[in-house]
Protein backbone atom coordinates (compact mmCIF):
# COMPACT_ATOMS: atom_id res chain seq x y z
CA UNK A 1 0.00 0.00 0.00
CA UNK A 2 1.52 3.21 -1.05
CA UNK A 3 1.27 5.92 1.84
CA UNK A 4 0.65 9.23 0.89
CA UNK A 5 0.90 12.56 2.77
CA UNK A 6 -2.03 14.78 3.03
CA UNK A 7 -0.95 18.29 3.77
CA UNK A 8 -2.35 21.11 2.54
CA UNK A 9 0.62 22.92 0.63
CA UNK A 10 0.94 19.28 -1.33
CA UNK A 11 -3.00 19.59 -2.14
CA UNK A 12 -2.92 22.96 -2.69
CA UNK A 13 0.41 24.46 -4.10
CA UNK A 14 -1.75 27.35 -5.97
CA UNK A 15 -3.07 28.15 -2.55
CA UNK A 16 0.40 28.07 -0.57
CA UNK A 17 0.87 31.96 -0.29
CA UNK A 18 -2.97 32.29 1.02
CA UNK A 19 -2.08 29.37 3.31
CA UNK A 20 0.85 31.26 4.72
CA UNK A 21 -0.75 34.51 5.13
CA UNK A 22 -3.98 32.96 7.05
CA UNK A 23 -1.49 30.69 9.29
CA UNK A 24 0.07 34.15 10.25
CA UNK A 25 -3.05 36.48 10.11
CA UNK A 26 -6.02 34.09 11.41
CA UNK A 27 -5.64 32.30 15.15
CA UNK A 28 -8.69 29.86 14.15
CA UNK A 29 -7.35 29.10 10.67
CA UNK A 30 -3.48 28.48 12.33
CA UNK A 31 -5.23 26.67 15.28
CA UNK A 32 -6.95 23.86 12.77
CA UNK A 33 -4.32 23.65 10.16
CA UNK A 34 -2.00 22.37 13.71
CA UNK A 35 -4.52 20.52 14.43
CA UNK A 36 -5.38 18.97 11.13
CA UNK A 37 -1.46 18.50 10.89
CA UNK A 38 -1.25 16.74 14.03
CA UNK A 39 -4.28 14.28 13.06
CA UNK A 40 -2.82 13.82 9.53
CA UNK A 41 0.67 12.49 11.11
CA UNK A 42 -1.17 10.41 13.14
CA UNK A 43 -2.72 8.67 10.36
CA UNK A 44 0.62 8.61 8.83
CA UNK A 45 2.30 6.60 11.78
CA UNK A 46 -0.25 4.28 11.74
CA UNK A 47 -0.78 3.55 7.86
CA UNK A 48 3.19 3.30 8.21
CA UNK A 49 2.98 0.23 11.03
CA UNK A 50 5.11 2.72 13.22
CA UNK A 51 1.44 2.21 15.89
CA UNK A 52 -1.30 0.22 16.00
CA UNK A 53 -4.19 0.73 16.82
CA UNK A 54 -8.39 -0.46 16.22
CA UNK A 55 -9.71 0.03 12.60
CA UNK A 56 -12.44 2.19 14.19
CA UNK A 57 -9.76 4.50 16.13
CA UNK A 58 -7.75 4.94 12.43
CA UNK A 59 -11.44 5.66 10.93
CA UNK A 60 -12.09 7.85 13.31
CA UNK A 61 -8.83 9.86 12.70
CA UNK A 62 -9.70 9.88 9.24
CA UNK A 63 -12.83 11.23 9.52
CA UNK A 64 -11.47 13.91 11.86
CA UNK A 65 -8.93 14.79 9.41
CA UNK A 66 -11.29 15.14 6.15
CA UNK A 67 -13.46 17.66 8.45
CA UNK A 68 -10.57 19.69 9.69
CA UNK A 69 -9.94 19.76 5.59
CA UNK A 70 -12.89 20.73 4.54
CA UNK A 71 -13.15 23.88 6.78
CA UNK A 72 -9.36 24.74 5.95
CA UNK A 73 -10.32 24.24 2.18
CA UNK A 74 -13.06 26.61 3.40
CA UNK A 75 -11.33 29.35 4.44
CA UNK A 76 -8.83 29.29 2.03
CA UNK A 77 -11.30 29.73 -0.82
CA UNK A 78 -12.77 31.96 0.79
CA UNK A 79 -9.64 34.41 1.80
CA UNK A 80 -8.86 33.74 -1.95
CA UNK A 81 -12.35 34.66 -3.15
CA UNK A 82 -11.88 37.95 -1.40
CA UNK A 83 -8.53 38.72 -2.27
CA UNK A 84 -9.34 37.94 -6.14
CA UNK A 85 -9.82 41.18 -8.24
Amino acid sequence: MSLEKHDLIHELPASKEAIHLLKTSSHHFAKLFDEYHEVDHEVHRIESGAENTSDEYIETLKKKRLNLKDQLFSMIREYEASTAS
